[in-house]
């Protein structure tokens, strides 16, 4: 989810369930060249069918009702082919357009990490630095956590955001620095060592932005503003802090609800740095720019967003800084896709060719990341290997099933207890370090639970003291006595992105 998708980016687990286009201008197309860019123009001819296979990428949503997609396709710096499909708001009509504003989700975890590294260069920092340093709220757990630790998602801490969903906060509630960083500070310990694994985790991203606070003075939206968006004349991008503020041109975001139609879908969040950009084609394309050419940070900057995290055995992760450094049909890219609410964005750019594609979305049931690669298969089509299957593209590495074994769809109801052995396990179990009190129920035949005013979640058995709520959340329960036998009194959920959170019952 985010900022994920999150979740994604976003994060949505089952404790918060409950919860005619306007075609721009187009620019100038060029002729794609093998092992580099291309500079020779396109015969009118030949752009108008390279915009026809364009626009069939993203036919489903080019109609006047609704929500769809800002599009931005990028040759050696410049703008050659932008669209809009589909309505910014539904409500009035409003067409998506290149200047319309989205929410980018964890695509803004490079502007994030842009801004620490900006700051080493001034010497407020160093990614070696301890970020107790900075951040001293966050527990001792006996072993050092680096700010590097945080940009390459290998801090072992576990995301906030699955805690807040975990704890039963709604995402369309108002949650800001205090409510995030107070989640992560009662955690009693880290979900691996260190640099032991890489799990993407939102915590870090966020944390980066308390460290760029407290070491420059400045909020991360102002440090940003000041050091990167001004200077790159980035005029319509900001990190939103305030939900209530009116941002012009931003488009509404939404999903699909059953049965046809859709449900507005905006988060309240006022937390910075793991999300939370809102910007537009037009702007990125000035922040690509800067990649090639840097205004800002010079060449120290690339190289530092490029730098690819390492664990401790020494293994090379794809995830760099801020950015996912890796392949497309043998190209080499960097991009980094977003999810949050109904927003999706993916930024994706083919080194080499001098080629990116920006891709904005406002319907939560569109993949970007994937559209994104269709289009650049569009123009880079007789430089990339032939297809193979690959996994989808996504937002950032979600890691969603990490820390916990897998359980089969036969595992799940297989040997379904009777009340009288479902019985044992009702009652009220708290958990201190999400400070959240589950109350489990037998009913029907069937063990359900609740968390404050969510929906009741039914849990399927899957094992002897094992069960399995919706979207993957494990319930490992523990008895009182080696011999398994007994009321339990306490169960550790496991949730992806979170590891061992542990409930003990009340009144034990």
């Amino acid at each position: 989810m985010r900022r994920s998708m999150k979740v994604l980016a976003a994060v949505t687990l089952w404790a918060a369930s409950g919860a005619a286009a306007g075609a721009q201008s187009n620019h100038p197309a060029t002729t794609p060249r093998r092992g580099g860019s291309a500079t020779r123009p396109l015969a009118q001819k030949d752009k108008q069918k390279l915009n026809q296979k364009v626009d069939a990428v993203f036919a489903e949503y080019d109609k006047p009702d609704s929500p769809g997609c800002s599009l931005g396709v990028i040759r050696d710096g410049q703008l050659i082919y932008t669209r809009g499909y589909g309505r910014a708001n539904l409500e009035h009509h409003l067409p998506i357009t290149s200047r319309t504003v989205f929410d980018i989700g964890s695509t803004s975890k490079q502007f994030t990490a842009a801004s620490i590294l900006l700051l080493e260069q001034q010497g407020q920092l160093s990614r070696d630095d301890d970020i107790r340093k900075f951040v001293p709220e966050i527990p001792d757990y006996g072993q050092r956590i680096t700010i590097r630790h945080l940009l390459h998602h290998t801090s072992g801490l576990r995301d906030y955001l699955t805690l807040m969903s975990l704890a039963g906060i709604d995402f369309h509630s108002v949650t800001g620095d205090h409510d995030a960083l107070a989640i992560i500070a009662r955690q009693k310990e880290l979900n691996f060592a260190p640099g032991a694994e890489h799990l993407y985790s939102n915590s870090g991203y966020f944390l980066l932005s308390i460290i760029v606070q407290r070491a420059s003075g400045k909020n991360l939206r102002a440090f940003a503003q000041e050091h990167i968006f001004g200077p790159l004349a980035m005029r319509d991008t900001h990190y939103h802090n305030d939900h209530a503020e009116v941002v012009p041109n931003r488009a509404s975001a939404y999903d699909q609800k059953e049965g046809g139609g859709y449900a507005i879908d905006m988060s309240n969040f006022e937390q910075l740095g793991d999300g939370a950009v809102f910007t537009t084609v037009e702007d990125l394309l000035k922040w690509d720019q800067n990649f090639y050419q840097p205004r800002v940070g010079g060449a120290a900057l690339v190289a530092g967003l490029l730098a690819k995290g390492h664990l401790n055995s020494s293994k090379e992760l794809e995830y760099a800084t801020g950015v996912v450094v890796s392949k497309h049909r043998g190209l080499p890219t960097v991009s980094h896709g977003g999810a949050w609410g109904g927003y999706r964005a993916e930024l994706l750019r083919f080194t080499e060719q001098k080629f990116s594609v920006v891709c904005q979305c406002n319907l939560g049931s569109t993949n970007p990341s994937q559209l994104a690669r269709r289009v650049a298969e569009v123009y880079l089509a007789d430089q990339m290997e032939p297809t193979k299957a690959q996994p989808a593209a996504t937002d950032a590495p979600t890691n969603a099933a990490a820390g916990a074994a897998a359980v089969s769809e036969a595992d799940l109801g297989k040997a379904a207890p009777s009340p009288a052995e479902l019985a044992p396990f009702a009652g009220a179990y708290y958990s201190e370090e999400l400070d959240v009190t589950y109350e489990l129920n037998e009913k029907d035949g069937k063990l359900w639970t609740r968390i404050r005013t969510n929906k009741p979640a039914e849990l399927q058995p899957a094992g002897r003291d094992l069960f399995v709520a919706p979207f993957g959340v494990r319930f490992e329960f523990a008895r009182p006595d080696a011999s398994r036998q007994g009321r339990p009194a306490s169960f550790a959920v496991q949730a992806g992105r979170v590891r061992n959170i542990r409930f003990v019952r009340r009144g034990e």
